[in-house]
């Protein structure tokens, strides 16, 4: 196995199965496969296709995790969060009931009804089944996005957006924390794409022989990242990095 197929699948473990970018009527096969995974109704894999090759499984325990288990990428910004919390594309709420276990404020934000519902079965006490554009009730102290929860962004243009919204959402002195990967190791035997920033990708889920519709996912490199968060009037803070081109950042305001 080369090392780009031992990465890509690495990367396969480490996308968010659930995105407020799609829209409401594509079928939610991640939450359904979260939901039979919970009710353990059904043993069926959850696949992810992209542009890269074929399909790779997504485990669905990853998101049932404990503090235990979690990577130290993960931890680090569990320790970072503060005041009160929204968990964006919270999933299983796995790290919204480890914040809600430390007695933190925390809300945990999904478009998916059938993972809010796992959510709520749970134990997590605040439950909000929503799109993150469209959600405005309240602000926080942190937004928090973790296994590469800031992909729904789809591209660069919609990175901007979200930058936007946050800051709408944010109490002042807030922070927005979450995790991405440089993924330009994807492509050392050919050339990056002219036509589009090589960490906007298209994807799809698959699970019980039924697949969703493809859409668009963001990965950003630090230094693009940097570039536009300033531009944007934010500032950028590399809290750490580790060996599989993954790295966790805080923002806060100029």
């Amino acid at each position: 196995m080369t090392k780009k197929s031992v990465q890509r699948d690495l990367d396969a473990f480490f996308i968010n199965f659930i995105f407020a970018a799609i829209t409401i009527n594509m079928i939610d096969l991640p939450g359904i496969a979260i939901k039979n995974f919970q009710d353990k109704t059904s043993r069926a894999k959850l696949y992810v296709h992209d542009t890269f090759g074929p399909k790779v499984e997504m485990p669905i325990s990853l998101y049932f995790r404990t503090e235990k288990q979690l990577p130290k990428l993960e931890k680090k910004a569990i320790d970072l969060c503060k005041g009160k919390i929204l968990d964006i594309g919270a999933g299983a709420g796995s790290h919204a009931l480890i914040l809600q276990s430390k007695s933190l404020d925390v809300t945990g934000l999904e478009i998916s009804s059938a993972a809010c519902e796992v959510m709520k079965d749970r134990g997590l006490k605040k439950v909000v089944c929503e799109d993150i554009f469209k959600y405005k009730d309240e602000k926080f102290d942190t937004l928090l996005l973790l296994m590469n929860g800031i992909g729904l962004c789809g591209d660069l243009d919609g990175f901007r957006k979200f930058l936007r919204k946050a800051e709408t959402l944010l109490n002042e002195n807030g922070i927005l924390i979450f995790d991405s990967s440089d993924i330009n190791y994807m492509y050392e035997d050919e050339e990056l794409p002219q036509d589009h920033y090589y960490g906007e990708v298209t994807c799809r889920y698959e699970y019980q022989k039924e697949v969703t519709d493809w859409f668009n996912w963001l990965y950003l490199d630090f230094k693009t990242l940097e570039k536009i968060t300033s531009e944007e009037g934010w500032k950028s803070e590399l809290i750490y990095e580790d060996e599989n081109d993954q790295y966790l950042v805080q923002l806060s305001k100029k």
